[in-house]
C-alpha cells in the first residue's frame, strides 16, 4: 500500500537561501547606513610631521632683519665741481669739525670768479662815482645859496638907504628902481634856489640810501664770489667717521651736487628695518622689538616709519630703549623679534606647510584609531611659531602640520 509523503516547509536548502538573503540584505543596509564611504589613502607616518594643539601665551610678532646705522648722518654733497687735486682724509677716518677732506681744482671756476670780481669792482666804483657827483651837486647848490645870501647882504642896506633917500627926493626914481630890482631879484632867486635845493636834498637822500644799499649788496656779493673758491676745499661740517661709497683718487672728477660721502656720528646708533608691505597697517611708532647679540638681549622701539614702498617692502627706524651693544658697527645685521600686539592666552597650533595648501580652513586631525581625518577649522593670528586657533580644535589633539600637496582630496589618511 502506497503512503503519502508530506512536503516539508523548512528544508535545509530553503533555510540556506533565506540565511544567504538575510546576509546580503544586512550587508546592503550596513553599506547604506553605517559603512564609511570616505576616500582614503595610505600614508607612511614617518614622512609627515605631527603637531599637538595646546593652550599657551600667544605673542603676536614677526621676525625681521635690520642693519645697524648711525642715529645721525650728515651727507657730503659737492657744492662746486672739480677735479680732485689732493685727498687729505680717506674713508673710515675719524674727523673733527673743520678738518680738510678733499682739495679740488677747477680752472674754469677760478677764471669765472676773477671775471665776476672785476665786474663787481667796476660796479662798486660806478656807485661811488655817482655818490661823489651827488655830493658835488649838493656843494654846488650850497655855494649858490651862499652867493645869493652874500648879494642880499650887500643889497639890503643899499636898498633901505636908497628907499629913505628916495622918500626925501634925494635920489632919482631910476636909481632907486635899479637898486630895488636887484634886491627883489636876489630875494626871489634865493627863494627859488632854496626850494630847488630842498627838493634835490630829499631826492639825493633817497638816492644816497639806495646807493648805500646797492653797495652793501655788491660788497656782500663780492665776498660771496670770493667764498666760491673756498668750496673747492672740502672740510668736515661735524665731527664723526668719514664714509665714502668708493675710494676717492687724485684726478677723479666730482660733479656739482654729487654725493661723494657721508659723516657718521658714532655716539648713537639705530637699526634700519625693511618690513613686508602686508604689515604696514599694523606698524606704528612705539612698537617694540628684541634681538640677542653675544648672549645678551637688547630692546628696540620704532621711532620713524617710511611710508614709501619699494619691491613690496617699506622701512622703519628703530632706536635702542636702553644701552646699545658695545662694539657694533655700521652695516652689521641683526635678527629682530618685532612685537605687533600684547601677549594673551590662546589655543595654539604649531606652524607648518599645511597652511599653503588649505589656507588654514581645514586640517587632518588624528583620531582614536591612529588615522587622520579631514576637519574644518578656523585660524586667527600667526607668528613664526604658532597659529591662533579660533574654532574646530581642542587642546591635546594631534594635527598633521606638514604639507598636504600629496594627499589629494582624500578625507581619511591611514597612517602606517
Amino acid at each position: 500500500m502506497d503512503r503519502k509523503i508530506e512536503k516539508k516547509t523548512w528544508t535545509p536548502k530553503k533555510i540556506a537561501a533565506i540565511l544567504g538573503g538575510a546576509v546580503v540584505l544586512g550587508g546592503i543596509i550596513y553599506q547604506l547606513g553605517f559603512a564609511d564611504h570616505r576616500s582614503t589613502m595610505n600614508v607612511e607616518k614617518d614622512r609627515i610631521s605631527i603637531g599637538t594643539v595646546k593652550t599657551g601665551e600667544f605673542t603676536d610678532y614677526i621676525l625681521v632683519s635690520g642693519q645697524i646705522e648711525p642715529a645721525r648722518t650728515v651727507y657730503l654733497d659737492a657744492i662746486e665741481g672739480g677735479v680732485i687735486h689732493k685727498v687729505v682724509r680717506e674713508s673710515g677716518a675719524l674727523l673733527r669739525r673743520g678738518d680738510t677732506i678733499l682739495v679740488l681744482n677747477n680752472s674754469n671756476l677760478q677764471l669765472d670768479v676773477m671775471q665776476r670780481e672785476t665786474m663787481l669792482y667796476e660796479q662798486i666804483n660806478n656807485l661811488r662815482q655817482t655818490r661823489l657827483l651827488l655830493d658835488q651837486n649838493d656843494l654846488s647848490q650850497q655855494g649858490q645859496l651862499a652867493e645869493i645870501d652874500y648879494q642880499i647882504s650887500l643889497l639890503e642896506p643899499q636898498y633901505k638907504r636908497f628907499k629913505e633917500l628916495h622918500e626925501k627926493k634925494l635920489v632919482s626914481d631910476r636909481e632907486f628902481e635899479e637898486v630895488k630890482e636887484q634886491y627883489d631879484y636876489n630875494v626871489k632867486r634865493k627863494k627859488l634856489t632854496y626850494a630847488s635845493y630842498k627838493n634835490d636834498s630829499i631826492a639825493r637822500s633817497i638816492q644816497l640810501n639806495q646807493l648805500r644799499m646797492s653797495e652793501n649788496r655788491m660788497n656782500a656779493s663780492l665776498t660771496g664770489v670770493g667764498n666760491i673758491l673756498d668750496n673747492l676745499i672740502i672740510t668736515a661740517p661735524i665731527a664723526g667717521q668719514l664714509a665714502t661709497p668708493q675710494q676717492l683718487e687724485v684726478g677723479q672728477a666730482i660733479n656739482p651736487g654729487q654725493r661723494y660721502g657721508q659723516i657718521d656720528i658714532l655716539d648713537e646708533f639705530k637699526v634700519r628695518v625693511p618690513i613686508d608691505e602686508l604689515y604696514l597697517p599694523r606698524i606704528s611708532q612705539g612698537l617694540r622689538g628684541k634681538f640677542t647679540l653675544s648672549g645678551q638681549e637688547y630692546e628696540l622701539e620704532i621711532s620713524k616709519i617710511y611710508p614709501t614702498i619699494a619691491n613690496g617692502r617699506f622701512e622703519v627706524d628703530m632706536i635702542f630703549t636702553g644701552t646699545a651693544p658695545e662694539g657694533i658697527r655700521r652695516g652689521q645685521s641683526v635678527r629682530i623679534r618685532l612685537e605687533l600686539g600684547q601677549s594673551e592666552q590662546s589655543l595654539l597650533l604649531p606652524t607648518g606647510g599645511f597652511f599653503k595648501d588649505t589656507g588654514g580652513n581645514w586640517v587632518y586631525v588624528l583620531n582614536a584609531s591612529g588615522n587622520a581625518e579631514k576637519r574644518t577649522i578656523r585660524l586667527g593670528r600667526k607668528n613664526p611659531e604658532f597659529y591662533e586657533v579660533l574654532e574646530g580644535l581642542v587642546e591635546g589633539e594631534k594635527v598633521i602640520i606638514s604639507g598636504y600637496e600629496n594627499f589629494g582630496t582624500n578625507e581619511v589618511l591611514n597612517l602606517k
